[in-house]
């Protein structure tokens, strides 16, 4: 509908009376100032407004197909009041401020809007506010530092390399301006403000119960997502930014990084020793000292001969090698770097506003930028890994890209060097950094994972990126940074990657054992990477001039330590892949809170219900370290409710409440209780097939189902049916347990040919009596495990009854 024609239909309602009427969006203006509101997707209200016009309808995060579907509004006006409704979310304006209060689908209140049009000042810049509730939770905007909860705090959004940053850094990396408020109930609702420039969020800080949304430009363009419940926001968020791809299988492997295994020999002689210690692995990455002095595309020969055959000779052992390329190319001209040569041709790197190159000093000294804003530029640049795909490179890593440059005082390009916007639906121009910073390291990633897919269109791409942008989860995973060897910075990395989960980005990792500072201790190594075990993403990483700290380092006992939970990792290859895959389609992150998956325990109150130390993999899955990392004291785990089971010796706990003496040998990890758990026999790496059968965990208890998912793990050839996708229930009678598998998906045939089933909880020493296609199948008991053990044909369809008593 026209502005106009709204406008008049206002104006025609000035005597008060009450009518409904249906649009596809309403737009308003009052005072110079003009609001639009429309709703793109169940549950959710976009909101824009400007100082006499609309901002431009485009966006790096949401892509044009999400913005541009609206749902009906009804619409019910009053003298001063709109009210609007969609499905599942509603709004009421005051048509005299424009202040618009979000209301969920039956009318509750979710946001109140304290500022209408007068959010807008007259610089340019912007300030929202509204209330926040006494017992709302605040998650969500990426990897910030600082507590768990956000309510308390301020946030600044602008990318920085920050090097050994602590819990009082801000900002960090990463820019994703998207929150989540979960109440005491358990009913949540998300933010989204979609804008690149500097931006700051305050959560109560400075204003007690006030939310206040602030930004030095940009538009005011932001979704309100009604949930009702925290999985539901996170699907809606999905819904507008994108889910992550489904990344190849091999990055759920373990990968060893260091800065810098510096030669072709230490290479191989890291990778023979992940193979000699029996230590699974899938990667192993190479930092920049590979390149020709340090200059992204090029190998130096003299230390890396032959990339080609380096690449081969690993990939026969299973492992794969994934390189850095940072975003800034050496300042060279006339040296016959390809480059730099090539990018300057096309004229595609950044300028300051006089025209020349901008130039700023990193690792191969005086550098400039292409200008990803560009997509020719990003063409370029993705055609540039043709070479190393050649050799079989098989991913990358996109460091550096806030963008970070040495030896100015604010860390990066300065706020006036011009990008030329030539992408999507944008209409070209010619901004500043200010405005792009923030999205050049998503920008950056999206150049190289569309460059890869196009080099190999049927091979899945696997890109590694540093700082990102609200949407960027569609083209790479990311890590925490340089963090440091600690036991604070172990507890505090963890509640990072649950953050960024709830942001998005389900495929994230921080560096085991720590980045930068002193070198971690024997048992903070350990610890590190048996949490690291269960994190989406299990990188090992450290900066040079360090003791080495590779999972073999240290006395026998340790390294047996690290060894049997890298091990662990690959023998739930099948529930992690699963998990995974749930995620390409939901949004739903791999690694979770506990309130996630059980929203009811934020009302328990003590630590966020257990949610501040405790986290979740998928959703049948629960890790409980020490509050205290390195504390040796006995502390309490609350469970989320009874019948919980122990992972490790598959016993049913009694009750909600355990103690807990730590032991650097254990992790406590728990499983729910209806938990159908895949597990497969252990391989040195994905690119081994399993030999043997599949093992089906089942945990009896409510809500009984489990799923499997398999494909190849690397091609393209599951979006065209090669898959195999497979629902599990089991159901529990006073008789016994009926497992019932239901119809197969996709034409995938799987590398199991039967299915040891594992019944825990089982008490009784002498076997169950099982039946499966009709006929009797013979069984066992586990008595460690506590498990009865049926052996079974690979069960296509159909079910197996287990009986109680012989």
């Amino acid at each position: 509908m026209r502005r106009n024609s709204v406008l008049a239909m206002v104006a025609l309602c000035a005597a008060g009376a009450l009518h409904a009427e249906t649009m596809d969006r309403m737009v308003l203006s009052r005072g110079g100032v003009v609001l639009e509101v429309s709703a793109p997707a169940s549950g959710i209200m976009r909101i824009r407004m400007g100082r006499g016009t609309l901002p431009e309808d485009a966006s790096w995060a949401v892509p044009a197909a999400a913005r541009r579907t609206r749902l009906p509004l009804n619409v019910t006006r009053g003298s001063d009041v709109l009210q609007l409704s969609a499905a599942h979310i509603g709004a009421r304006i005051d048509m005299r401020t424009l202040r618009v209060d979000v209301l969920d689908g039956v009318g509750k209140l979710l946001l109140a809007d304290l500022a209408g049009r007068s959010a807008l000042s007259g610089e340019g810049g912007f300030r929202m506010r509204g209330r926040m509730s006494g017992d709302d939770h605040v998650f969500g905007l990426g990897d910030k530092t600082g507590t768990f909860d956000r309510k308390g705090g301020a946030y600044t959004m602008w990318n920085s390399d920050t090097y050994k940053f602590t819990q009082a850094t801000d900002p960090l990396y990463k820019t994703i301006p998207f929150f989540m408020t979960v109440s005491d109930r358990g009913q949540a609702y998300g933010l989204f403000l979609d804008n690149t420039w500097r931006t700051t969020f305050d959560f109560g800080k400075t204003e007690r119960g006030m939310l206040s949304i602030s930004g030095e430009g940009g538009p005011v363009d932001y979704y309100v997502m009604a949930g009702p419940a925290p999985k539901d926001v996170l699907q809606q968020y999905a819904r507008l930014t994108g889910t992550p791809p489904l990344m190849p299988q091999w990055a759920l492997g373990f990968q060893q990084s260091k800065w810098s295994y510096k030669t072709d020999a230490e290479v191989r002689a890291i990778a023979q020793r992940l193979r000699s210690e029996r230590m699974p692995s899938d990667v192993v990455y190479m930092d920049i000292d590979y390149q020709d002095r340090s200059r992204p595309f090029t190998v130096n020969g003299a230390t890396f001969p032959d990339m080609r055959k380096l690449a081969t000779d690993l990939r026969g052992q299973g492992i794969r090698l994934v390189l850095i390329t940072d975003p800034h190319v050496a300042n060279a001209p006339g040296q016959g770097y390809a480059a730099y040569d090539g990018g300057a041709a096309r004229d595609l790197f950044l300028k300051l506003p006089g025209g020349q190159y901008y130039s700023g000093d990193v690792w191969p000294g005086a550098a400039v930028f292409p200008d990803f804003s560009r997509v020719q530029a990003r063409r370029w640049w993705g055609d540039l890994y043709a070479g190393f795909v050649g050799d079989g490179v098989a991913g990358f890593w996109n460091d550096m890209n806030e963008p970070s440059i040495f030896n100015v005082p604010s860390k990066t390009m300065p706020l006036d060097v011009v990008h030329r916007i030539e992408s999507d639906d944008f209409a070209p121009r010619s901004t500043s950094h200010a405005e792009m910073h923030n999205v050049y390291g998503q920008l950056n990633s999206r150049a190289t994972y569309e460059g890869l897919a196009r080099l190999q269109p049927d091979v899945r791409p696997f890109v590694l990126t540093r700082a990102t942008y609200a949407g960027g989860q569609r083209y790479a995973a990311t890590w925490t940074g340089d963090n440091v060897s600690s036991w604070q910075h172990l507890k505090t990395g963890m509640q990072q990657l649950v953050n960024l989960g709830l942001s998005g980005f389900s495929w994230v990792g921080n560096d085991v054992g720590g980045y930068a500072g002193e070198p971690p201790s024997p048992e903070l190594l350990t610890r590190w990477f048996q949490l690291g075990a269960f994190m989406p993403l299990f990188r090992a990483h450290a900066e040079t001039g360090r003791p080495d700290q590779e999972p073999w380092v240290g006395d026998a006992v340790q390294v047996e330590i690290r060894r049997r939970f890298i091990s662990e990792r690959y023998r739930l290859l099948p529930y992690l892949y699963a998990t995974a895959e749930e995620n390409s389609r939901s949004g739903i992150p791999l690694l979770r809170p506990v309130f996630l998956n059980f929203p009811s325990v934020l009302a328990n109150g003590d630590r966020l219900g257990g949610s501040e130390d405790q986290f979740m993999v998928g959703g049948d899955l629960l890790l409980a370290p020490s509050p205290t990392l390195e504390s040796p004291g006995d502390y309490n785990v609350e469970l989320p409710g009874k019948d919980w089971y122990d992972y490790w010796t598959g016993r049913r706990l009694d009750g909600k409440s355990q103690t807990v003496k730590p032991d650097i040998a254990q992790l406590p990890v728990y499983v729910r209780p209806g938990a159908i758990i895949p597990k497969q026999p252990l391989v040195q790496s994905t690119a081994f097939v399993p030999e043997g059968r599949l093992e089906l965990h089942v945990y009896p208890g409510a809500d009984c189902h489990g799923d499997l998912y398999a494909d190849d793990g690397i091609s393209m050839a599951y979006q065209r049916g090669s898959f195999l996708r497979q629902h599990i229930r089991c159901e529990e009678s006073q008789s016994g347990l009926k497992i019932l598998f239901e119809q197969r998906e996709g034409s995938w045939r799987p590398w199991w040919s039967g299915v040891e089933l594992y019944i825990h909880g089982w008490e009784s020493d002498a076997p169950p009596e099982v039946h499966a296609f009709g006929a009797a199948v013979a069984a066992s008991v586990d008595r460690a495990q506590k498990a009865a053990l049926i052996q079974v044909p690979d069960m296509v369809n159909g079910s197996v009854e287990i009986s109680r008593s012989r």
